[in-house]
């Protein structure tokens, strides 16, 4: 994203990056090819929203859902290094605080799920 000046921790940038990312991801559902989302899963709300919207194009929704410690995440962050400015542990901890994992309630409404953790 830095070679197209894009940052990405903007909210407002990376909100019409989204949405651009879920109208291209919606036709390509309509012509029956797969995508991932990897973002807006954060909340019960988000995923429930992106699960109604790929089941009205026809799709089979999955799940897959890391249940990793916060060990295992920050040592994968920094094995990666590739976030400019440095995620910091910090960041991480807060993040884990506000993210709302799926229960066996929503785990159910998903077509598969897919849950692992190292």
């Amino acid at each position: 994203m830095e070679s197209l000046n894009i940052n990405i921790w903007d909210a407002d940038s990376r909100g019409l990056i989204e949405a651009l990312q879920l109208e291209l991801a919606k036709e390509l559902l309509q012509v029956g090819q797969s995508v991932v989302i990897e973002w807006g899963t954060w909340a019960r709300i988000e995923r429930d929203a992106l699960r109604e919207e790929g089941r009205d194009l026809g799709a089979i929704v999955e799940l897959h859902y890391l249940d990793d410690d916060i060990d295992v995440l920050w040592h994968r962050i920094q094995s990666r290094d590739a976030e400019s400015p440095p995620i910091k542990r910090e960041d991480l901890e807060s993040w884990l605080e506000v993210f709302e994992a799926p229960d066996d309630e929503e785990l159910a409404l998903f077509d598969r799920v897919y849950r692992s953790s190292d």
